[in-house]
């Protein structure tokens, strides 16, 4: 740290919604050329915090220090002029427009009579592309982008400023493992000049890897700083959550039934080839490897949304064809995406609505919906999964990412599957809903469902799953059970090792 005055500093923030106090005498700061972790369940004040910070919400108590100098913050443009740069985890791009154009959205280089400055635009852009080593240039349409991409254009606008701290939220859920490798330069270079970084994640392993010091929030209030170097997964968890967390190995012996899937053969293009498993009634199988391994292009298959190129595909025995979800949905195989926000739900309707939307048809009386029938769909299912949630009536976006994952694996169960496909179960989660996640699959297989998780997070894939499938480049390279599974073997065997042992 090269200074004893905080870059940027919120002293005794208060802030109250109708019925909450979202905030209460929190106070947080981040020095320059520190990277300040901020952790804490979904709900736990981070995000109201942050909003404060950009000028969205106006404190009750509080004031805001930038340097040594108090100021109100009123707007996130007014924020970035003092210095403070968000980098959010939820895209805010203008997908029509240029890279260029949005980076510099609001302050374009102009000549005389307002014109832009078409060369200057894209040359200052290309000279932060090529610090963040991306394969795009300045005049490239954002639309065009993959998601990751169009998250580097939202670090990009991070240096375009002379910042005196830049907040990252949830900054790599959408980045390859080669993408971290060039954010975490940058957020080493941006701490090399003094600025200080506020780093929200869940994901102890980032945090542990990259901050200097951690923060936590429970329930709007302050817990606790730790410094990274002299604390541990377990104090923080406490801190977050009052309670410790089982994240070990998965030990259940289940009760197995009759093969629910088969699959023989699938390949699907240059995506994936000659991929075979199957799953077991009240069995759980995960699929673990690298971004571009091919598991989530297999379960858009088995749901109807990738025609395979070869194999065949069983259900109870049976060779069926799935050239549609409807066609999948009929055949008892759900699936929760990746992507909760974008393609699991629909965050205006209500949690009624996004529950029992896949049932539209089957619930109608007539020309109208048979309300009784989908209130009641969505009380069996908040009981059964422990979604929190005022009742049916509350907006989804306005619940934490738990519960929303916990909405679209309850509009799935609802449909009484044969099969169950979990892709990325967690991500965006904070550790205890990420816990109650893990729970709530177990506790479906040992209800005789079968389940197929995908994951990227090794101890996630490791605590859930009775076998594990290891891929790698659109193969499988080998199955494991949960007996015979080691860290080495699972990382030899994603890295495309051949392994001598039998699979």
């Amino acid at each position: 740290m090269t200074d004893h005055i905080p870059a940027l500093h919120l002293q005794g923030i208060v802030k109250t919604f109708p019925g909450v106090r979202a905030l209460d005498d929190v106070s947080f700061e981040v020095m320059p050329g520190e990277v300040h972790a901020l952790m804490g369940e979904n709900g736990a004040g981070k995000s109201t915090l942050m909003k404060v910070l950009g000028g969205i919400y106006q404190p009750e108590e509080g004031q805001i220090i930038v340097g040594e100098e108090p100021v109100v913050m009123t707007s996130p443009l007014h924020a970035k002029s003092k210095g403070i740069v968000f980098i959010h985890q939820e895209l805010s791009l203008a997908e029509e427009l240029s890279v260029a154009e949005n980076i510099y959205l609001g302050e374009l280089p102009r000549k005389s009579f307002g014109r832009v400055d078409w060369g200057k635009l894209f040359a200052q852009t290309n000279e932060i592309l090529e610090k963040l080593k991306v394969s795009f240039d300045a005049k490239t349409i954002v639309g065009e982008l993959s998601i990751a991409n169009q998250q580097m254009v939202e670090i990009a606008r991070a240096l375009t400023v002379d910042a005196k701290a830049v907040i990252f939220d949830e900054p790599t859920a959408s980045l390859t493992d080669a993408e971290k490798v060039v954010l975490f330069d940058v957020i080493r270079d941006l701490k090399d000049q003094g600025v200080g970084i506020i780093y929200i994640s869940h994901r102890m392993e980032e945090v542990f890897r990259m901050t200097d010091r951690v923060s936590v929030l429970r329930d709007g209030s302050y817990r606790g700083t730790l410094e990274t170097t002299e604390t541990n997964e377990d104090e923080i968890t406490q801190l977050m959550i009052g309670r410790s967390l089982d994240l070990s190995r998965n030990k259940t012996h289940a009760e197995l039934g009759e093969v629910a899937l088969e699959v023989r053969g699938l390949s699907c293009g240059d995506l994936y080839s000659e991929v075979s498993f199957d799953v077991r009634r009240g069995e759980v199988v995960g699929f673990y490897g690298l971004v571009g391994a091919g598991r989530t292009e297999i379960a858009e298959t088995l749901f109807g949304l990738r025609d395979p190129s070869a194999g065949q595909i069983l259900l109870d025995g049976q060779e069926v064809r799935i050239h549609s979800p409807a066609d999948a949905i009929a055949r008892g195989i759900s699936l929760v995406p990746e992507d909760r926000k974008a393609q699991g739900l629909v965050l205006g309707m209500n949690c009624r609505d996004n529950m029992t939307l896949p049932q539209v048809d089957d619930l109608k009386a007539g020309p109208f919906m048979a309300e009784g029938a989908e209130v009641s769909i969505f009380d069996q299912y908040r009981d059964k999964l422990d979604i929190r949630t005022p009742g049916w009536k509350q907006l989804v976006g306005n619940l934490s990412g738990g519960n929303q994952q916990k909405i679209v694996i309850g509009k799935w169960l609802s449909m009484h599957p044969n099969v169950l496909i979990v892709d990325e179960p967690t991500r965006g989660i904070d550790v205890g809903s990420k816990s109650e996640i893990h729970n709530l699959i177990r506790d479906l297989a040992s209800q005789g469902y079968a389940v197929i998780v995908i994951s990227s997070e090794m101890p996630e894939v490791l605590h859930v799953s009775d076998r594990i499938v290891a891929m790698f480049h659109g193969r499988i390279m080998r199955t494991f059970t949960s007996e015979e599974v080691t860290e080495d073997n699972l990382i030899q065997a994603i890295s495309g090792i051949e392994s001598t042992e039998a699979a």
